[in-house]
């Protein structure tokens, strides 16, 4: 057996993380106590009743398969059985795979495939409104800033631009600030005014258009174009839908709770079929000081000064001041990139908490469904169903419509049950005897948001409390403890669901969720994809199939799974994230915390047919850095390169990187745009 890979060593940030990346990035919440301590149902708990009712599972699984008009409720054999017998695969690999794969490697720059280019198309500082000043990281003001592509690039969507040809319109989450990195001399006890402001202009949102070079697939700012935008933490957004005007989301500042000052903490999202961006709030709690009440705590707020002590500048930092003003983010925004003059709006019917994305999918009859994680450990993940039906085509009716689309429907939460019995699921990752991990579920009702008022579906909760406090309604509604359940994306092909669940060292633990079959190690390094299909291919379904797509981790590990394929013929992967399809109908994952030795990268890994699970490394990102953000179209890749150089120790006068302008210069996150030399289409 051939030797595992070397691991990083203990870490006790969780993942391959650094302890700054903790710090600044999601306020060490893997030091503070898990915020879910509910004690509704886990998954263990439940395996030993299900094996009565697994026999009338499968035949319903028949029964479904013989009736349905290509639905079905399960997903399907083994994927070892799906192949065809007596073919074998073509030697380049899957189509849209058909790369060498990168090597791990801890090389401090974007490494890609042999025959491949990059460009970064726009760093941290570059200006992009008429009027910003080019980027000084040594005379940095907030009013450059303003007008400036922000810090720590994240979601990432490339929308088309009509009219204008060779043009596309880039849209970019700012998740965090890193403010050791981004200012001489930083102080973190005493930060000024000055660094504050910069720091909150550094966040939010950038709308750029770019320019296509067609030979080759570089791309490039287009500065001063009438579409760019800057939001940040003091722009204008809007609250809308079921949780807009309640008492639990007004402030001495907007009594009438429904204008909020910024968007914080903006992490992946999703882009809507009619034409919009959705971008996910997620650690937002960090920036609150003095948290006190048990919903305070329920959301990772605790007691005390803030990391960034906002607080000293702006009241509304201070829940002692304003408790209320926390509620007013952790929600998903909606952006209409294409008017410039519009305020984004804070869709509250699809509930508050970490949200890690946002990506819908279309009902037969037109109406969207919103998948969704919340990124805790132990935390959730939902979805909500939309009421109302897409109207197509852009006129000015058509648009206005479908920006109330978000506004009404139901929220959901999901509970997952393994289908084997409780001794065979032993906390090691080992398979069950039935050869894979997997399932049924079934979507909760938390409220219904509808044109005349709300309705709460979870006893002893309002409807307002439902949306504003949505995990105390999924702890109340016994949902499933997931590990860190992140990006969420159906599949444009075959409307399957992905669910990337990036780690959990608190599995298992004393006091803590038992490994079950949908998060089967305990203290999970790696964590894994988890494939789901809705009944009857049906998102607005309230039950659904589920099975463990990939179990991450180093290969030669018998605790991974790669979907049944050979596992001597594919990359190691740990801790995936961010997930996005291809044109081939490829999944491909971007990791956060690689605990294997290696730098993080992204990953291709087909989803059907023979080389279902075949998984290839596509690059590496420098010393420090996270993939974010993934676009794969037929010619062009994108990735968000978010926080190079972030390691223990490192500082704007010590260095951990120098990427991407070479040494005597700042680090600074940015974009990357990959191709092939040759000019053909990625991985064919």
């Amino acid at each position: 057996m051939r030797k595992l890979l070397p691991l990083i060593g203990t870490n006790p940030h969780g993942g391959g993380r650094s302890a700054l990346t903790c710090r600044f990035r999601c306020g060490d919440a893997c030091f503070h106590e898990v915020p879910n301590t509910s004690d509704n149902e886990y998954v263990g708990d439940v395996i030993a009743g299900v094996l009565s009712r697994r026999s009338a599972l499968r035949a319903a699984a028949v029964a479904t398969v013989a009736t349905a008009a290509g639905g079905s409720l399960v997903l399907g054999g083994a994927p070892e059985a799906q192949a065809h017998p007596g073919h074998k695969p073509a030697a380049d690999g899957a189509r849209g795979l058909r790369f060498a794969p990168v090597a791990p490697n801890t090389a401090d720059q974007v490494t890609v495939p042999s025959g491949y280019g990059q460009n970064v198309v726009i760093r941290w500082g570059e200006p992009i409104l008429r009027g910003a000043p080019a980027f000084d990281s040594e005379n940095q003001t907030a009013a450059a800033q303003a007008g400036q592509f922000g810090y720590n690039n994240d979601f990432l969507s490339l929308l088309p631009l009509r009219g204008e040809y060779g043009k596309q319109v880039l849209v970019a989450n700012h998740e965090y600030t890193d403010e050791i990195l981004m200012f001489r001399g930083y102080d973190a006890e005493n930060p000024t005014r000055e660094q504050v402001e910069i720091a909150w202009a550094a966040h939010g949102l950038s709308v750029v258009v770019v320019q296509e070079e067609r030979r080759t697939g570089k791309l490039t700012p287009v500065t001063r174009h009438y579409l760019n935008r800057r939001l940040h933490t003091t722009s204008e957004f809007e609250l809308t839908g079921p949780a807009a005007g309640s008492a639990l989301v007004r402030t001495s500042a907007d009594p009438e709770g429904r204008t909020v000052l910024g968007t914080l903490n903006n992490c992946a999202g999703g882009t809507t079929p009619w034409g919009t961006t959705l971008h996910g709030e997620e650690n937002f709690n960090q920036y609150f000081a003095n948290g006190s009440s048990e919903t305070d705590k329920r959301y990772g707020m605790v007691p005390g000064a803030s990391e960034r002590k906002w607080e000293r500048f702006d009241k509304r930092f201070d829940l002692a001041q304003e408790p209320n003003e926390s509620h007013r983010f952790g929600w998903v925004v909606e952006l209409d990139p294409y008017d410039p003059r519009s305020t984004p709006r804070k869709r509250t019917a699809l509930g508050r908490f970490k949200h890690e994305a946002a990506q819908p999918r279309l009902t037969a009859d037109g109406r969207p469904v919103v998948y969704m994680g919340d990124d805790e450990r132990f935390d959730y993940f939902y979805k909500f169903v939309s009421s109302k039906r897409m109207m197509k085509g852009s006129s000015r009716r058509a648009r206005e419509h479908n920006l109330t689309l978000l506004d009404e429907g139901t929220l959901y939460v999901a509970k997952l049950t393994g289908d084997s019995p409780a001794a065979e699921i032993d906390g090691t990752g080992k398979l069950p005897n039935d050869g894979e991990f997997d399932g049924s579920g079934t979507w909760i009702p938390l409220a219904t948001a509808g044109p005349d008022g709300a309705v709460s579906h979870v006893p002893g909760m309002t409807a307002e409390e439902v949306f504003v406090f949505t995990r105390v309604a999924g702890d109340k509604a016994g949902a499933t403890k997931m590990d860190r359940p992140e990006d969420v994306e159906p599949s444009p092909r075959s409307g399957r669901v992905y669910v990337a669940l990036t780690n959990n060292k608190d599995r298992g633990k004393a006091g803590k969720a038992p490994a079950d079959e949908a998060n089967p190690r305990n203290a999970n390094k790696h964590g894994q994809v988890l494939e789901l299909a809705e009944h009857w291919d049906d998102p607005s379904a309230d039950g659904f199939a589920w099975r463990l797509f990939l179990v991450a981790g180093d290969p030669n590990d018998p605790a991974t799974y790669f979907a049944g394929y050979p596992k001597e013929k594919v990359s190691p992967i740990s801790c995936p994230d961010n997930v996005a399809f291809d044109p081939h109908g490829n999944l491909w994952i971007s990791t956060d915390g690689n605990q294997l030795g290696s730098h993080d990268g992204l990953f291709g890994v087909a989803t059907h047919g023979e080389r279902r699970g075949e998984l290839k490394q596509f690059l590496t990102v420098p010393k420090g850095a996270e993939t974010c953000g993934p676009i794969i179209q037929d010619r062009r890749v994108l990735v968000a390169v978010q926080h190079p150089g972030e390691i223990d120790g490192a500082s704007v006068e010590n260095p951990a990187s120098t990427w991407p302008d070479g040494p005597g210069k700042i680090v600074r996150p940015s974009v990357v745009a990959v191709w092939r030399t040759d000019g053909r289409d990625i991985g064919v």
